[in-house]
């Protein structure tokens, strides 16, 4: 018998991702509304991500990853 694949938990995953994109928006003091308007989405998008509610597009993370000047590791660990 072969080792069994572990299913990635997808609801763990957005809700890390949200608490990295929240702790690293807050650090540079920028508000979810100026988040929303330099990555051209909408403010409750940026709710519904940093609450782990919502799965995004690689262009989405993209588009946070440049309007918080991060690196790509402080959101994705």
């Amino acid at each position: 018998m072969g080792r069994m694949k572990r299913k990635p938990n997808i609801s763990s995953n957005l809700k890390q991702f949200g608490n990295n994109l929240r702790r690293e928006r807050s650090a540079i003091n920028m508000t979810q509304q100026k988040l929303a308007e330099l990555a051209d989405l909408n403010v409750r998008t940026i709710q519904k991500i940093e609450a782990g509610e919502t799965n995004i597009l690689i262009t989405t993370l993209m588009r946070l990853q440049s309007a918080i000047a991060c690196r790509w590791e402080k959101l994705l660990k």
